[in-house]
């Protein structure tokens, strides 16, 4: 029991806060891009097969938009990909569901005073906007942190040490909950 006891205190020290991810670990936004690029892609004569899924995941719009450009030899400029797209994914967020566990695990570490920040590669309006379709959501995040905030995005840890400086904690505190490498 000594044993327990004495482990106890060290790990509950060990993570003061928890700065979570969006796309992909919150919402189940995979499933609306793939619909969007689907239609879109259909204009230039190509079909939206899902090879550039793992190559977008977890960047940022415009390096998103630079990979599926490339990939699909389209005849624009990922800026113009990006102009041409927003309009109709933004049409679409009102349709992007929590995933399986979101909403509960937000809830229990809000009723147990656990901070909460979102660091998403996402620009801080498209962030707002994706939270504002899901009650009490936005009420949750002591910070959030879009990747247009930031001069980096992910893969660099910038987005998460921004995250942790407005929650006021030592990164190290920080236990960061993200889906993509």
């Amino acid at each position: 029991m000594i044993a327990e006891t004495s482990m106890a205190k060290p790990l509950k020290k060990l993570v003061s806060c928890v700065i979570l991810d969006l796309d992909g670990t919150l919402l189940n936004t995979d499933g609306v891009v793939s619909e969007v690029l689907k239609g879109f892609l259909t204009k230039y004569g190509k079909q939206w097969d899902g090879r550039e899924a793992q190559r977008i995941v977890g960047k940022t719009p415009l390096e998103a938009a630079a990979a599926v450009v490339e990939e699909y030899g389209l005849p624009c400029g990922k800026e113009e990909f990006l102009a041409e797209l927003h309009p109709v994914f933004y049409a679409q967020l009102c349709n992007i569901k929590p995933l399986p566990g979101a909403s509960r695990l937000l809830k229990h570490l809000s009723g147990h005073g656990v901070p909460m920040a979102l660091a998403s590669n996402s620009p801080r309006g498209s962030i707002e906007s994706k939270i504002s379709y899901h009650q009490g959501w936005k009420d949750y995040f002591s910070a959030i942190v879009g990747g247009d905030e930031v001069t980096a995005g992910k893969p660099s840890p910038e987005i998460f040490l921004e995250a942790a400086k407005r929650l006021n904690r030592e990164p190290s505190s920080c236990l960061v909950i993200e889906d993509s490498m």
